[in-house]
């Protein structure tokens, strides 16, 4: 059976076709781009908040104290469900505690200087993490396009038999179109082990919802924390009874003794001051890539077991692995900015891609002329975007509206080379008619 069409259905359709592509494209540059960014995390949170206290280590009993102030201080307010203290680390040298209504620093003293205002980093985090939407809509249309970065890299070497031979080959003389063909080819090779680790371990963390919820519903009921329990452990069960503070000092003094091996850079507080309480350590392990192990201890600091991220399943251990290896989190500076200088090429490959595919349309007489303005107007509107929100945080404060400065100025900056070029396409009536010759 066919199916006939007239010829503006079929053009319109190839039109659409070719929105839905750049549409996919757009998300991957701006994936690739605000990876790039987030690798310096921890460094932006220090640029957007310096008068924030800093310190190197923070003794338990500060930490306990400083735990005690920030409970006082929410008196007249629901109880917080979950208290974390991030403790210094080397990345980021500042003591914080989180609880469900707000986030503070403290001094080496324990005591509450400023809250934490780092609106900036979170919005960056969120913009790769879930494009803005809602997690699970954004984390799996993330895991998704991760997903199509490891296709495009495969069906790029498959369809290039040539491109390790040639990977130090350029023929910037032969004309532009070459030269970025030349430049996008080079820089997918050099970075291929980058982008497939980036891609596959983003894929994983992106599909996570969508994953977990299934396995949730296949094996557990629908119990989503059940199904989470053999990899990163269960809950106890709750008791909201009303009991007396707990005391992290202890849990943190045996951690020095019985573990000096580790570094404790997280402390959660569940359910504070009900019976059902209980204190978890997070600590990293050096030279692993796993982004820890959760310590447990009962309220009064006597040590419960460990989940066994460390040592324990090989699954187990690969999912603790995935964030460390995503984001860079290992191995100091040196590994930051190779990881920033391979994003950067990512980047560009991602970009190159793109104008390579509309010089391919053009040579088969298909115009792009407005596909490639509008694409010219995203690749410079994503950094601008993102430097607009960042004046933005320090004009407008920590409260400044991040998410619509950040897509308002992508829309601008894609509207007007379109603008530019329909303008230049289009005659000037003003212009007087030419004479015949005689």
């Amino acid at each position: 059976m066919t199916f006939a069409f007239s010829k503006d259905t079929v053009r319109k359709a190839i039109s659409a076709h070719s929105a839905l592509g750049l549409v996919c494209c757009a998300l991957l540059y701006l994936i690739c781009a605000t990876g790039t960014a987030i690798v310096l995390y921890e460094e932006w949170q220090r640029f957007e908040q310096l008068d924030a206290p800093e310190m190197s280590a923070i003794d338990p009993a500060s930490v306990q104290r400083g735990i005690e102030n920030v409970l006082a201080s929410e008196k007249g307010k629901p109880a917080t469900t979950h208290l974390y203290v991030h403790l210094p680390t080397e990345a980021l040298p500042r003591t914080t505690i989180t609880t469900d209504t707000q986030a503070v620093h403290i001094d080496r003293e324990g005591e509450i200087v400023v809250p934490e205002e780092n609106a900036w980093a979170e919005f960056l985090l969120a913009l790769h993490y879930r494009l803005n939407l809602p997690a699970l809509y954004g984390m799996t249309l993330v895991g998704l396009l991760g997903a199509m970065i490891v296709a495009l890299s495969v069906s790029g070497i498959v369809a290039h038999p040539r491109i390790f031979r040639d990977a130090f080959r350029l023929r910037a003389r032969r004309g532009d179109d070459v030269a970025t063909l030349d430049w996008h080819n080079r820089l997918a090779v050099w970075t291929l082990p980058f982008a497939l680790a980036i891609a596959l371990t983003g894929a994983m963390i992106g599909l996570f919802y969508v994953s977990g919820g299934a396995v949730a519903a296949a094996a557990y009921g629908g119990d989503s924390e059940a199904a989470l329990a053999p990899v990163f452990g269960g809950e106890p069960e709750g008791d909201a009874a009303p009991a007396p503070m707990p005391d992290v000092a202890p849990a943190l003094a045996y951690m020095e003794r019985e573990y000096p091996e580790v570094d404790p850079y997280y402390v959660i507080l569940h359910d504070p001051r009900t019976a059902g309480q209980h204190v978890q350590v997070i600590a990293e392990h050096p030279r692993r890539l796993i982004f820890g192990d959760y310590y447990a201890f009962s309220p009064s600091g006597e040590f419960r077991g460990t989940v066994g991220l460390a040592d324990g399943t090989v699954g187990q251990q690969v999912a603790a692995s995935m964030y460390n290896l995503h984001f860079g989190n290992f191995g100091g500076l040196p590994v930051k900015i190779a990881y920033i200088v391979f994003g950067l090429a990512l980047t560009v490959v991602v970009a190159t891609g793109t104008f390579i595919w509309f010089d391919k349309r053009e040579r088969r007489g298909q115009r792009s002329t407005y596909l490639r303005a509008a694409w010219w107007g995203l690749v410079a509107g994503v950094p601008l975007g993102l430097v607009a929100t960042l004046l933005a945080r320090f004009a407008l404060g920590n409260g400044a509206p991040f998410v619509a400065i950040f897509w308002v100025v992508c829309l601008i900056a894609i509207t007007v080379p379109l603008l530019q070029t329909r303008r230049a396409s289009v005659p000037d009536k003003r212009s007087p008619e030419p004479v015949p010759a005689e």
